[in-house]
C-alpha cells in the first residue's frame, strides 16, 4: 500500500465531505479512494470514517488521526516547497485572499508593482468579504478587516480600520448638519452590507451604548456605488478612513463631527491585518510578498497623509 497517497486521499475525503468530490481533485474514480482508505483502515486496525449514501463523517479515533495527519502532510508540503525553492528566485503560484474594498483600492495596484518585480510568481487573487481559513481554503496570504484572529496564524496589523461618517455639502444644504447623534433619526443613511449584515451606527451616551442609525435609504455590499450616492448628496455614509482619503482631499465628501462620536462596534481595536501561517514564511514567494506588502502599505499611509512622516 502507498501509505502517503492513502493519507492524502483520506484527508481530502474529510475536507470535501465525500468520496466523489475528493476523487475529482485527484482525477481518479471514487472507488480508488475508497479502496485505498479501506486498506489504510485495515493496516491500522481501526475504522476512520463513517460512510453513508450522502455524507462521510469521522469516527472518534478518525478525528484524532485526521488532525495529526493533516499537520504532517502540511509540514511535508512546506518542507518540499522550501527545498525546491532553496536559494532560488521566488516563484510558483501565490494564493492571496483580500476583502473587496481594500483589494480594489490598495492591494491590486500594489500587486501590479509586485508582479513586475517578481515575474516568476503567478498571482491567484480572490477578493471576497467572506471569511477564509488559511489551511482549509489553501490561502497563502489573507488580508482581513476586524480584529486579530484566534487562528494559529501570524497577524500583522497593516493599518487602522476606523470608520468615519461623511456626506456631501449638497446633502447638508438639503437636510442640515447632524451635530448630535440622536438627531440622526431625521437623516438618511447609506449602509455597507457585510456578511453579518449592514454596519450599525453606534455611540456611547451616558455610559450606555445605543444604536443611533439613521433610517436607511440604501444598503449594498458595493462600496463604489455607495460612494457615488454619497457624493450625489443622497445620504450619510460610514466607511473606513483609508477608503475615503481621496474624496475628503478633493472636497467631494466632508467628515462629520457628530457628538458623541459614531462607531460601528464597541471594540476600539479595528484594524486591517495580513495573515499567514508562521512556518510558511520561509517559502521565498511568501516572504517576498509579505515583506513587500508590509513595506508598501506603510509607505501608502505616509503618502496619503494617514500617518505622519
Amino acid at each position: 500500500m502507498d501509505q502517503l497517497r492513502a493519507l492524502k486521499y483520506f484527508v481530502q475525503v474529510v475536507d470535501a465531505g465525500s468520496f466523489t468530490k475528493a476523487a475529482d481533485v485527484f482525477s481518479v474514480p471514487p472507488s480508488s479512494l475508497s479502496r485505498r482508505i479501506a486498506d489504510l483502515e485495515k493496516s491500522l486496525g481501526a475504522t476512520l470514517l463513517k460512510r453513508s449514501t450522502r455524507v462521510v463523517t469521522l469516527t472518534e479515533i478518525g478525528q484524532r488521526y485526521y488532525q495529526q495527519v493533516s499537520e504532517i502532510l502540511k509540514s511535508l508540503e512546506i518542507t518540499d516547497e522550501s527545498v525546491r525553492s532553496y536559494q532560488s528566485t521566488p516563484m510558483g503560484v501565490l494564493n492571496i485572499s483580500s476583502t473587496v474594498g481594500f483589494g480594489e483600492k490598495i492591494l491590486l495596484p500594489l500587486l501590479d508593482e509586485f508582479s513586475s518585480l517578481y515575474p516568476k510568481i503567478t498571482l491567484n487573487v480572490n477578493l471576497s468579504d467572506e471569511l477564509s481559513t488559511l489551511a482549509r481554503d489553501q490561502v497563502d496570504i489573507a488580508i482581513r478587516g476586524g480584529y486579530a484572529p484566534d487562528e494559529r496564524v501570524v497577524a500583522i496589523r497593516l493599518m487602522d480600520n476606523d470608520f468615519i461618517a461623511v456626506c456631501a455639502e449638497s446633502y447638508i444644504a438639503s437636510f442640515g448638519y447632524p451635530n448630535n447623534a440622536l438627531s440622526l433619526q431625521q437623516h438618511h443613511g447609506l449602509y455597507f452590507k457585510t456578511p453579518n449584515g449592514p454596519t450599525p451606527w453606534l455611540c456611547e451616551i451616558n455610559e450606555q451604548w445605543q444604536d443611533v442609525s439613521a433610517p436607511p435609504v440604501l444598503i449594498s455590499n458595493h462600496g463604489p456605488w455607495l460612494l457615488k450616492k454619497a457624493i450625489a448628496g443622497k445620504g450619510i455614509l460610514m466607511m473606513p478612513r483609508w477608503a475615503l482619503v481621496h474624496y475628503l482631499q478633493s472636497g467631494e465628501l466632508i467628515e462629520l463631527a457628530i457628538k458623541p462620536a459614531l462607531v460601528i462596534t464597541q471594540n476600539p481595536n479595528l484594524g486591517i491585518y495580513l495573515l499567514y501561517q508562521k512556518q510558511r514564511y520561509k517559502v521565498p514567494k511568501l516572504k517576498a510578498a509579505i515583506d513587500f506588502l508590509v513595506a508598501r502599505i506603510k509607505a501608502y499611509q505616509v503618502d496619503s497623509g494617514q500617518v505622519s512622516r
